[in-house]
């Protein structure tokens, strides 16, 4: 059975914010977030809403589509 998509877009997350240097406080700070709810997301425990996938990949300088190549 394949892995949860929560946990694959979370690890795709935190691979590309660690790559971008930024802590999840600074990034939640990008997307104007809290931090819980970023660590959430990259530990696959929050179902994210479309309106805060699209914060992500403005935050991350992508498309939604590049965003999710990753997962």
């Amino acid at each position: 059975m394949p892995q949860d998509i929560r946990i694959r877009f979370g690890r795709a997350l935190r691979l590309r914010r660690q790559k971008l240097g930024v802590s999840q406080e600074a990034f939640a700070d990008m997307c104007q977030m809290d931090r819980t709810y970023i660590g959430g997301i990259e530990r696959g425990e929050r179902n994210v809403a479309l309106i805060n996938i699209e914060k992500i990949a403005t935050a991350l300088k992508l498309s939604v589509l590049e965003l999710f190549r990753g997962v």
